[in-house]
């Protein structure tokens, strides 16, 4: 939806992302969302995926195209790594220290 809301509706990409983001916490009183101290440690990182025409992740889905989710943190603790159901990571986030 954030895709399709940044290249048909002509949002910027981060502005489309707030919307999926802090205007739904906000709206809904969750505890995530919005990156704050007391709020909930999650965390998608994402990057452009693999042949995207974008330079950048903002850029990528400015045109279209869906982010590469490389890791999702939940409650401060790494969940999930590369996706298999996004397109690839340009970038692909690694777990140190283990």
């Amino acid at each position: 939806m954030v895709s399709l809301l940044s290249s048909l509706g002509e949002v910027p990409a981060e502005i489309a992302f707030c919307f999926a983001t802090g205007n739904t916490a906000r709206m809904r009183a969750l505890d995530c969302g919005i990156i704050e101290v007391g709020r909930a440690a999650d965390f998608v990182i994402m990057d452009r995926a693999q042949h995207s025409a974008g330079k950048n992740l903002l850029d990528s889905v400015q045109l279209g195209d869906l982010p590469g989710v490389g890791m999702t943190i939940i409650d401060g603790i790494v969940r999930t790594q590369r996706s298999r159901n996004t397109p690839s990571a340009t970038k692909v986030p690694e777990i140190a220290g283990h």
